[in-house]
């Protein structure tokens, strides 16, 4: 009996790794430009600013429909 073909490797994860990486370098850009303003608030709103950016900009929205794509070859 003859083994099973195996899958080719898709494309799509070293593209999705690329994005992921220049989304990384992005959003750490835009938190060093935005560190002066940022850092004249208490440390309680400094700690919540970047939590809250940190999770939605990167994790949330951008991330996982990236990581669906990667994986699935859809957006949805």
């Amino acid at each position: 009996m003859m083994p099973p073909p195996q899958p080719e490797p898709s494309w799509r994860k070293p593209v999705g790794m690329i994005v992921i990486l220049a989304l990384i370098a992005g959003w750490a850009v835009l938190v060093a430009s935005a560190a002066e303003p940022v850092g004249r608030l208490p440390w309680y709103a400094q700690a919540l600013f970047y939590t809250v950016a940190g999770i939605a900009w990167i994790w949330i929205l951008p991330l996982r429909r990236l990581l669906r794509w990667m994986e699935l070859g859809r957006w949805s």
